[in-house]
């Protein structure tokens, strides 16, 4: 996202489409999990309402259940669907993928950025 190698996004819990910590993304990743957010209850309980239930534990899929502070790799459209309904989630900008940006734009990004640097100017969107 920043221009730099991806950088690890959460490995307790395990969190991408590949489970390997990384919001990576490849062709089988049909909602793009791309956007690395650290999960705040607000958020937790929006993507509930809208059909996203990330907080109840779903044992067969190794999936331990999300709490506030956790780190996950969400999907783009549905952290995109929080942010327009005025429930954001901190951002991590560099374990973020670049591929979030066919999805989300990056002034909504860049407005919930918990570690991007102070100037974004040379970033493209």
């Amino acid at each position: 996202m920043l221009g730099t190698e991806l950088e690890l996004c959460s490995l307790e819990p395990l969190t991408g489409f590949y489970r390997d910590g990384y919001a990576n993304t490849g062709p089988d990743d049909l909602g793009s999990h791309t956007v690395c957010v650290v999960v705040t209850t607000e958020f937790l309980e929006h993507q509930q309402a809208i059909g996203n239930d990330l907080s109840t534990p779903a044992p067969q899929y190794g999936f331990p259940g999300l709490t506030a502070g956790d780190r996950w790799a969400v999907c783009a459209g549905r952290w995109l669907q929080s942010y327009s309904a005025g429930v954001s989630s901190p951002v991590l900008l560099r374990a973020t993928n670049e591929q979030a940006l066919r999805i989300v734009p990056l002034t909504a990004l860049e407005a919930c950025a918990a570690d991007a640097p102070d100037d974004l100017s040379g970033f493209s969107s």
